[in-house]
């Protein structure tokens, strides 16, 4: 699988923006997709991810980290191949790139647990 990211840009706090990851590759239905930043100078950190189809339900599930619960929303189509996250209510602490991962187990919500990784899209917020 091969992931792009894109929809970074530079807005003021209070704002929104929604970020794209297009994945290449057969399967993609069967990943679950996460979504990681990186501030300068600091860790590769979790912030939410979408689990593949449940094919007992047939949804979706989605889990965020504390700090952008309520304000961060991960969606997924399949059919096009693309996750997406929709960033509202920016805050300046959420400038960071911003990488999205996929892989085939979920394992944990930590960097080492994602095989596949994209190349990370700037996200700048200013106050």
């Amino acid at each position: 699988v091969q992931l792009q990211a894109s929809g970074g840009g530079s807005v003021q706090a209070g704002g929104s923006l929604r970020l794209t990851c297009a994945a290449s590759g057969r399967s993609f239905e069967t990943y679950v997709l996460g979504w990681f930043r990186q501030a300068p100078g600091q860790e590769r950190e979790f912030v939410g991810r979408i689990t593949w189809s449940d094919g007992r339900t047939g949804g979706r599930r989605t889990y965020y980290a504390d700090s952008v619960k309520g304000r961060f929303t991960i969606s997924r189509d399949d059919a096009k191949n693309t996750v997406y996250l929709q960033m509202n209510s920016l805050k300046p602490e959420d400038t960071a790139v911003y990488y999205c991962a996929a892989d085939q187990f979920y394992t944990g919500d930590y960097p080492d647990s994602y095989k596949f990784w994209g190349l990370g899209t700037l996200v700048t917020v200013s106050s």
